[in-house]
């Protein structure tokens, strides 16, 4: 028999958990996840990476390796519905006396880094689209090219403009709006998912009704050969596209029926956003020439395609108003990201496997305040990088420390445990794992360079975590 479908309590050490998430808002928690900045800031990169508008094929391979990895979360989601997602899943299947300890705490300590990577993303995207209502804003104030040898040339672009300042101030005061105790959330997320789907939907529409045949397909555009990396690098940007559909699982003990709310949350999720991501990129593509696009890849604060479609489509109030769309869009993703990451650390530190820094509250708001203010903080001081360079080091790190890890780690559960309940059982097994894992490797092919720093990175993370193994025995002696 199934759960029922009414808010229920969990059993278990959690047990004031309430499970009152139900199949609508778990998918539209994913999608909001999963939308944000991203579709609207790197069309001009998928762009420049494929050499033309066969970048829809990076969404399009994205979509299939999203579907494919989110098999594998709904498996996993479905069957250890708890609090905290794949810090529950990766202690469980490698032991959590044993490799699983370590394995949890390297999610963690990329959480530290990737976190505000990922929330400098959202930020330096809002700033594009800020320049575009603001001109003013795209005048360069300082740029230098940061290059060393580190396992291979590393140059990266600091690039300061009136843009810039605005993505690190926009950081700040999501901070400073996190900084407090948090209520209401479900309703304010609702009401930020009206600005989402507006976003959305003008572009869809706007790109239906003004759609130019020769820009999106010229002649000959299916013959013309692409790099291998430069699909590799669009895959690279769609993946970072896709990547939320599994937000669902972090919130497993507040799930309805989870057994079959997780998976289909995010099976839905992933096809809605596919179809959208496609229709309002072919959309975009069949209003703006390619070369103008690719031109918008070079710079913060010049990147704002979506509006400069709406503008050539409509006028200039068009794309006022896909601007403030997209921005709003992209504040709320900001403000979620740091509301639901800065509680990952501290989770953990209250486990007793992270640093006991993380694990204290405020003293009156009774939230965590330590890991709000290093992870904001952070994100503000990671805008002056360039968007491309923040996606791509935020993507390899999560490859390398958690999707692939899992991956492997699903079929190592089911080996280690046949006889555990699966209410949900992966399509196609173990088909979902090959794709998986085959997409992340094509997608570090061309990154060797990165993929080494972030081996370097993960070994430096052992290191700790052996320390502290080590101290806290002698400590319990």
């Amino acid at each position: 028999m199934n759960a029922p479908e009414g808010p229920a309590r969990t059993n278990g050490e959690h047990g004031g958990l309430v499970r009152g998430l139900t199949l609508l808002p778990a998918t539209a928690l994913n999608m909001i996840d999963m939308i944000g900045v991203g579709p609207f800031t790197t069309l001009p990169l998928m762009v420049a990476a494929m050499g033309g508008p066969k970048a829809i094929y990076g969404w399009v391979a994205g979509a299939v390796l999203a579907l494919a990895d989110g098999l594998i979360w709904a498996e996993l989601g479905a069957a250890m519905p708890k609090a905290g997602g794949s810090y529950e899943y990766l202690e469980e299947i490698y032991g959590r006396k044993k490799l699983g300890r370590l394995l949890s705490f390297l999610f963690v300590f990329q959480l530290i880094l990737t976190a505000p990577v990922s929330m400098a993303t959202g930020c330096v995207g809002l700033a594009g689209y800020a320049a575009y209502l603001f001109p003013r804003l795209q005048a360069g104030l300082w740029h230098h090219t940061l290059a060393f040898n580190f396992l291979g040339a590393v140059k990266l672009e600091l690039d300061v403009s009136g843009a810039t300042v605005l993505a690190g101030a926009v950081a700040l005061l999501a901070t400073f709006l996190v900084y407090r105790r948090i209520a209401g959330i479900g309703r304010i997320s609702r009401y930020l998912w009206v600005g989402v789907l507006g976003a959305v939907g003008f572009v869809i529409f706007m790109g239906a009704t003004h759609f130019h045949r020769g820009l999106a397909f010229p002649a000959g555009w299916s013959a013309a050969p692409v790099a291998w990396s430069g699909f590799s690098a669009a895959l690279l940007l769609a993946l970072y596209d896709y990547w939320g559909y599994y937000n669902v699982c972090f919130l497993g003990e507040e799930v309805v029926n989870p057994a079959r709310t997780i998976p289909r949350s995010m099976l839905l999720s992933i096809g809605i956003v596919g179809v959208l991501y496609v229709a309002m990129n072919v959309g975009i593509i069949g209003i703006l020439p390619a070369p103008e696009l690719i031109a918008m890849s070079h710079s913060t604060a010049h990147n704002f395609a979506a509006s400069r479609a709406a503008q050539v489509a409509y006028g200039n109030w068009a794309g006022t108003l896909v601007s403030v769309l997209v921005i709003w869009t992209a504040f709320a993703s900001v403000f979620s990201l740091l509301a639901g990451y800065s509680r990952v650390p501290f989770a953990a530190a209250r486990d007793g496997n992270f640093f006991a820094f993380f694990g204290k509250t405020h003293p009156k708001g009774r939230f965590p305040a330590r890991s709000v203010l290093l992870l904001g903080c952070l994100a503000a001081v990671f805008c002056v990088f360039q968007l491309r360079d923040l996606v791509s080091a935020l993507v390899i790190i999560r490859i390398l420390l958690l999707f692939l890890v899992q991956a492997v780690g699903a079929v190592v559960w089911r080996i280690a445990n046949p006889g555990h309940p699966r209410p949900f059982r992966m399509w196609l097994y173990p088909l979902p794992v090959i794709i998986t894992i085959a997409g992340f490797i094509m997608v570090m092919a061309d990154k060797k360079a990165l993929v080494m720093r972030g081996l370097v990175f993960a070994a430096i993370g052992v290191v700790i975590y052996l320390v502290r193994a080590m101290r806290k025995g002698r400590a319990e002696r």
